[in-house]
């Protein structure tokens, strides 16, 4: 099938991962991008929200292209306080949930703050995380559901097993600490770069479930090159996430992507410190200014 075919040249993509926009005047959106990349090829300089050893190999391809100096200083995420980047009010009470669960037990699902599912897929995701029995903190932005408020398409008995302990509902969660809470142990992302950025940080393995935009390839990368996870391929359905959960949280797998996202944490810890690759790329950043007469 083409859309599980690689892309020459961008491996390990498929024509799935690809990049995708939902709009009503693509030609429109074809030339913004078109100006995107033009107006990154005649950069002075260009500034990366990432670091050296997560994806140095990709930013030396991409200087053939683009010649102008690359500076890597990410995470930027790292260098403010965690509530200076929040767009919605945060519920501080998934603190003290979380507080009450054993390590690596509880099962974080946010899509962020665009996404917008259908009710079908709702429901899925509902009947998934209900199986899995396993316990879950689930941020479910009101109006992120199409056709609802909030929670009123929930199924019969979904509120009432979450009052039994096993899941705690948010409209929004301080994200940030929350997946440095020592009670989480998975991740289910939409892989916004952010959000990917900060569950690489605190070590927490992902459950991917992409829509659009850079989030297809940065799923794949999560799941097939740093291996620090698992991507839904077939969308929302319910055996395939009560399976990814069980894959992150339980099984022996689960161990592996801990270990090795783990090791992924710990790298970004050194670059951030006084001769680290992002501390030292931000002094020459700021040189490369200073240059400029």
């Amino acid at each position: 099938m083409k859309l599980e075919a690689l892309v020459p040249g961008l491996e390990p993509l498929k024509v799935k991962d690809l990049p995708k926009f939902q709009t009503n005047d693509p030609e429109s959106a074809c030339n913004m991008l078109e100006l995107m990349v033009q107006g990154t090829k005649g950069a002075r300089a260009v500034i990366w929200n990432t670091f050296k050893d997560l994806e140095e190999h990709e930013l030396v391809a991409l200087g053939q292209d683009f010649p102008s100096p690359h500076f890597l200083i990410g995470p930027f995420h790292k260098y403010f306080p965690a509530s200076s980047s929040s767009l919605l009010a945060q519920d501080q009470t998934s603190l003290s949930w979380l507080d009450q669960h054993p390590p690596k037990s509880v099962l974080y699902v946010s899509f962020g703050s665009l996404v917008r599912i259908e009710e079908s897929q709702f429901l899925e995701i509902a009947w998934g995380l209900s199986n899995s029995k396993q316990p879950f903190l689930w941020v479910v932005r009101p109006g992120s559901i199409k056709g609802s408020e909030w929670l009123e398409l929930l199924p019969n008995g979904f509120l009432e097993r979450i009052v039994k302990g096993i899941g705690y509902i948010v409209k929004w969660a301080p994200q940030q600490d929350v997946l440095a809470h020592p009670a989480i142990g998975g991740f289910w992302t939409h892989n916004g770069w952010n959000s990917t950025l900060e569950s690489i940080c605190e070590g927490v393995p992902m459950i991917s479930s992409p829509s659009f935009g850079d989030q297809l390839p940065i799923s794949r990368y999560v799941s097939d090159v740093w291996k620090i996870g698992v991507k839904l391929e077939n969308g929302f359905e319910r055996g395939e996430i009560e399976s990814a959960i069980r894959r992150v949280m339980v099984d022996e797998e689960g161990l592996e992507f801990r270990n090795k996202i783990a090791n992924i944490s710990e790298k970004v810890n050194l670059c951030l410190k006084k001769g680290g690759s992002s501390y030292s790329s931000l002094e020459d950043l700021v040189n490369y200014i200073l240059s400029f007469p």
